[in-house]
C-alpha cells in the first residue's frame, strides 16, 4: 500500500500538428493514504519539450525530472509511451538516469505502435524507434475505479504499480499526477504564442 504522504511526478504533453515542438508538463501530486486528497495536493510543476517526430523525449522527460528539484517524488507516472508523433520513451533508461520505478499508462486499447510506426519512417530512423518500443516492458490492463488503463514498469513488480496507480487515481480512471500535468501542458500551449 502506498503510505500517506507519497509523492509521485506525473509527465503529461500537449501535441500540437502545427508546431516543431511538443509541450511536456511535470506535476508533482501527493497522495493520503489510498486515495488523492480530495482537495488534489500539487506540490510542485514543471515544464519541458520535445521534438514532434524527434528522438529526443527520453532526454526530455529525465531533464523534466532533474528540472523538478524532487526527490521525494517516489515514482515518475508518464501518459504516453510516444509523445509527439512516436518520439518514443526509452522507460528503462529513465529510470536507471532517475533513480526511481516509472510507470507509464495508456488509456486506451490498441494493437500496438508497430504499425503506424512503419507507417511513419524508414531506414534508420524507423530502426530506432522500433527498437525502443520493442525493449519497452509488456503493457498490460488494469481497473482503476469504473475504467481499465493500460500500464507498463520499469524498477517495480506490476503489483506495486497497481498499487501506486489506485492510490493516485480518485476519479475517471487518470492517475491524479498525470491528469495535472496534462491540464498543465494544455494551459501553457493556449498561453504560449503559436
Amino acid at each position: 500500500m502506498t503510505k500517506p504522504g507519497t509523492r509521485a511526478l506525473g509527465i503529461a504533453e500537449s501535441y500540437q500538428s502545427n508546431r516543431s515542438q511538443s509541450t511536456l508538463a511535470g506535476a508533482v501530486v501527493r497522495a493520503d493514504g489510498a486515495v488523492v486528497r480530495a482537495d488534489g495536493v500539487v506540490d510542485g510543476l514543471a515544464y519541458g519539450s520535445c521534438t514532434v517526430g524527434g528522438t529526443d523525449a527520453t532526454d526530455a522527460v529525465t531533464s523534466l525530472v532533474d528540472d523538478t528539484a524532487r526527490p521525494d517524488a517516489r515514482y515518475v507516472l508518464v501518459g504516453a509511451v510516444a509523445p509527439a508523433w512516436y518520439n518514443v520513451l526509452e522507460l528503462s533508461t529513465i529510470h536507471e538516469r532517475c533513480d526511481r520505478p516509472v510507470i507509464a499508462v495508456t488509456f486506451e486499447a490498441s494493437d500496438g505502435l508497430e504499425d503506424g510506426i512503419r507507417e511513419a519512417f524508414d531506414g534508420a530512423a524507423l530502426e530506432h524507434r522500433l527498437e525502443a518500443y520493442h525493449d519497452l516492458p509488456e503493457r498490460r490492463a488494469l481497473s482503476l475505479g469504473d475504467d481499465t488503463v493500460y500500464a507498463r514498469a520499469v524498477g517495480c513488480e506490476f503489483t506495486t504499480a497497481t498499487e501506486v496507480l489506485e492510490a493516485f487515481t480518485h476519479s475517471g480512471g487518470r492517475p491524479e499526477p498525470i491528469r495535472v500535468a496534462r491540464l498543465a501542458a494544455r494551459a501553457a500551449d493556449r498561453y504560449a504564442p503559436a
